[in-house]
Parts: C-alpha cells; structure tokens; sequence
C-alpha cells in the first residue's frame, strides 16, 4: 500500500500558507480603505478650508476696492483744481498761448495729449502746472458781432459788437481760408479776441433778391417812352462803357421813376436788369448772362434801433459792391422810396431822416465809388424826397410813369388777352379790347367818380379813368377770365368773351367807389398822382344803380362829401 503522508502535509501547509496570505491581503486592503476613508474626509475639510479662503479672498478684495474708491474721493476732494484756457495760437517751438482768468500764458502739452488737437479756439483744460491735460472743442455760445472790415492778412478782422464798438479779432483756425464778406454776423469770444463762428447775416440777406428778374420788356405795355429811357439811361454807359470814357461822359449814378401806384415802376425795374444781363451776355460772348437785382422795399428796411436802418443800408451797398467787382451790371431797387428817405426835418418817425438820408448820399458819392452799381428809386411821391437825393450827380435821370391813356391801355390788355386764351367763338381779340377799353375811358354819366374842390375855389370831375393803371387792367382781365371758367363748369360756353371783360371793368369800378375815403390830402394826392393845389373838398358821384354792363343811368347819387 502507497504512503501518501508525505503529499497531504504538503497541501496541508499550502493551504496553510494561503490562509495566511490571506489574511495579509486582507489587513491591506482593511488599511487601504481605512485610509480611503481618511482621504475622503481630509478631501472635505480642505474643501470646507478654500471655500473660507475663497470668502476671505472676495472680502478682502471688496476691502480693497472701497479702499481704492475712498482713497480716489479723497484725493478728488483734496486736489488742486484744473483751470480752462483758450488757445491763442502754438509757438515755433512747439509750446503754445493760452488764454485763463484774463491771462496769457505760454504752457506745454502733457503726454495724454495729442498737439495736433490743440488749434485756435479750442478751449483746453490747463493742470496746476499749467500744463495742458485735456482739450474740447470751443463754447457753443458767445457774443455776437458783425465784420465791418477784413484787414489784409487774411488773419484779422473789425467786428462791431457790443454797443457799436469796433475791435479787431483774429479768426480761428477753423475759419482761416473761409470766404468772409463784411456784414456777416460772427460768433466771437470777447476773452480772447477770437471769431469762432460765421453766422451769416440774414437780417440783410432776407430784403435781398440776387437774382435776373424773369420779366422783360414785352411784358409791358404801354410805356414804350419810357422804357426807351431807362434803357438809354443804364444800358448804354455799361455796354459802351469806352466811348463814355471817350467824352468823359460819367454814367449815371441813379434813376427816380415815379408816378401812380400801379403803373409799372418796379416791373420796368426789373425788365432793365433782365435785358442788362443778356446784353452783357451778347457782349462778352457767353451763353447766360447775369447781372443782380437787389430789391429793396423801403417799409422793410426801416428800424426802430437808432443807427440799425443806417447799418443796414451800408450792408446793401457793400454787398452791391461785392457783386460788382465780378464784373457783373448790380441794380439796387429801393421801392417806395419816400417812405425812407423824405425830407430832412419834415419830423417823420422822429426825424430818422436826419441820419438816413446821409447815410445814403454817403454811398453814392463815397469814397467807395460805385462801379457798375445803378440806383433805381420808385416813389408816388416824389416831393416827399429829400432834395438833396435828386440833385445831379445822384438820382439825377427822372422818369415819370403815367397812368395809362387809352392808346397805353390797349397795349395792356393785349399782354393779358393773346392767341395762347381761349376765346369765345365768333369773338376777336382785337374788338374785345376795343369794347373794354371803350367801356373804361367813357367821360359819360356812367363813369364820373369824383368832384374835387380846390383851395382856390376851382372844381374838377374825375373819372374811373383817372384812377386806370396797369395793375387795374390786369385785374380786369383776370376777372373776366373766371367770369369764363365759372361758365364752362356751369355746361355753358367755353372762351373769354366781350361781355365778361365789359362787366369785369364795372365790377372793377364798383369795387374802387371807396377809394376816396380818406381826410388826408397827402394820401389823396398819392392815390390820385395830382399835385399841386391843395384840395379842401370831395364829393363823390357813383352811380348806385347802374347795372354791371353800365347800361342803367346816374338816377340817384351820393350828395355827401369830405372837406380836407
């Protein structure tokens, strides 16, 4: 039998050996855990530990952060104030003039600075130093002046400011190379002598009208003498502007047209700087002419500032002047030109007239001569004009516009009335002017307007045709027309006709029957364009029941009347 003693006690104490490797396993990995364990509660309280020093961290950073705030307060509150300047001009070494508390400076840029920022005007924040550590553009407002003067530097100006008193200023360097004109209205920092601004002029600007008038002298009728004239008058010194100087011939230098309202003074005005243009244009070879037209009407130019009409009337020449020296024909048109300029110490508008009417003879016979500037005056009352305008060598050319007679009226209409309106069929334009024109030049009943009496016991009957101007006749013809647009909508027939011109010249007639209300024998020699005697008595004579085609008769008439 096999001894197998020796086998089994050597499982024996292999198995032995495995219970106690087994239990050597087993102490690790007790171990392990245990400190697997630990690792996860010393994981914890270092976790607990960054969150406190995260929180600590975030404390002491808003400490800090306060800190800094308060100190910045602190050093704001406790610092040297900062002072603004205005810039002068920069030096040739690179420093510059600066104007603060009424004093001039030389300061240096700081290094936040760029020098490029710094120009003339530009107001600058200066540091205890006075060294410049900021820079913003110029003040929006200031004082407010007018160029009276551009001195030749091209730098400098005169300015009239505060009242009336002259200063010479130097322009910014935002300005320098701007085209300034004297009477511009400028900005200006009274501090530093500085323009930092042009503001235009429009107070001047607006009674101003620099353009070629679209009227000529086909559009007027009636006044072929007198246009005639005018253009003799201005045309032919400038378009032969050699052979005056041949003779020693001067042009004139102004020209009064007066009569009538409504007669055509200011269209005549105008139709001359129309044609002057284009024959200036022929002249010269160039396709559009041009000349200036500047209009100006007396009411609007006056002021109630003592010396503001006198400076306004120096701006119109010096931009007259302006205009000219392109070498363009410059018209100044001043309208209703009694209104201004009447006689010295006549007490009107609290003797204005004394400082007015010198400071026009001024600019026509100033120093400054007026080259290629032709005055043109428009007045209904030409004896209210300071004598001393009209004399020779001013408005020395005198043209008188009547109130069209009947030859003159017919003209007229026939500028109203051609082969571009529809007419009435079976009508001819020709005898449709005839019969208006017959109807408003009748010396019948049916037209006496007025009797006047003068101081001198004398009596006159005046008619509706004593009262006739252009303006009249336009009127008419304007009426007649609607008279025939209201027929064509009402399905009658189409065409201006005979028949709406002749009740146009009585509905025009009827409207003008109040004309005479007035008590002022200054005013009733304007609407009429009589002068001489006086007249102390008016009595009117319309007829009330004349029909609107002036077939009825002067039954009854107005008895009353006014003693002037």
């Amino acid at each position: 039998m096999e001894d197998h003693s020796e086998p089994l006690a050597e499982i024996d104490r292999l198995t032995a050996e495995v219970e106690r490797l087994k239990e050597r396993v087993a102490e690790p990995s007790h171990r392990i855990r245990a400190l697997e364990a630990r690792v996860i509660e010393l994981k914890g309280e270092l976790a607990g530990s960054i969150s406190r020093n995260e929180r600590l961290s975030g404390t002491l950073r808003e400490a800090k952060e306060q800190i800094e705030s308060l100190r910045d307060d602190i050093e704001r509150l406790t610092a040297t104030p900062n002072t603004y300047g205005v810039v002068l001009l920069q030096n040739d070494d690179g420093s510059f003039d600066v104007l603060s508390t009424g004093r001039k400076f030389r300061v240096t840029v700081g290094p936040d600075v760029d020098p490029a920022d710094v120009v003339a005007g530009a107001e600058v924040t200066l540091n205890e130093a006075m060294v410049i550590i900021g820079v913003r553009s110029s003040d929006t407002v200031g004082d407010i002046g007018t160029i009276r003067e551009l001195l030749d530097d091209g730098i400098r100006v005169v300015v009239t400011a505060r009242a009336d008193e002259d200063a010479v200023c130097t322009l910014s360097d935002g300005l320098r190379g701007t085209r300034l004109r004297v009477g511009d209205r400028v900005r200006i920092d009274t501090r530093s002598a500085l323009v930092l601004e042009v503001l235009g002029r429009p107070d001047v600007d607006e009674l101003l009208l620099e353009v070629v008038p679209d009227v000529t002298y086909d559009d007027i009728g009636g006044l072929d003498r007198q246009i005639a004239e005018i253009a003799d008058a201005v045309e032919l010194p400038f378009l032969h502007a050699d052979l005056f100087a041949e003779h020693r011939l001067p042009a004139p230098k102004g020209i009064l047209l007066y009569g009538p309202p409504g007669c055509g003074k200011t269209l005549i005005a105008k139709a001359v700087a129309n044609s002057l243009a284009k024959k200036v244009a022929s002249a010269i070879g160039e396709d559009k002419g041009r000349s200036y037209f500047v209009n100006i009407k007396g009411p609007e130019l006056l002021n109630k500032y003592v010396g503001e009409t006198e400076r306004q009337i120096r701006l119109v020449f010096e931009r007259a002047r302006e205009k000219s020296d392109e070498g363009w024909p410059v018209i100044v048109f001043f309208d209703e030109m009694d209104s201004m300029f009447r006689t010295r110490g006549t007490g009107v508008s609290s003797d204005m007239e004394s400082t007015v009417v010198p400071q026009l003879l001024a600019e026509i016979d100033g120093v400054e001569g007026l080259e290629n500037v032709i005055v043109i005056g428009a007045t209904n009352r030409e004896d209210l004009i300071d004598p001393a305008i009209l004399r020779p060598g001013r408005l020395d050319v005198k043209i008188r516009i009547d109130r069209p007679d009947a030859v003159a009226a017919r003209q007229v209409f026939l500028r109203y009335l051609n082969d571009e309106i529809p007419i009435g069929e079976g009508e001819s334009i020709d005898l449709m002017v005839d019969a208006a024109v017959d109807e408003m030049y009748r010396t019948d009943d049916i037209n006496r307007f007025l009797e006047v009496t003068y101081a001198n016991g004398d009596k006159e009957v005046l008619y509706f045709k004593d009262f006739a101007s252009g303006a009249m006749i336009e009127n008419i013809v304007r009426r007649a027309k609607k008279s025939a647009i209201k027929r064509v909508i009402a399905g009658g027939e189409r065409g201006v006709s005979s028949g709406d011109l002749i009740d146009a010249v009585r509905s025009e007639f009827i409207e003008h029957e109040d004309l005479p209300n007035t008590t002022n024998p200054d005013d009733w020699a304007k609407v009429s364009g009589r002068k001489g005697e006086r007249i102390v008595f008016i009595r009117t004579l319309v007829d009330r029941e004349a029909g609107p085609a002036g077939g009825g008769r002067a039954i009854e008439r107005t008895q009353t009347g006014q003693y002037l």
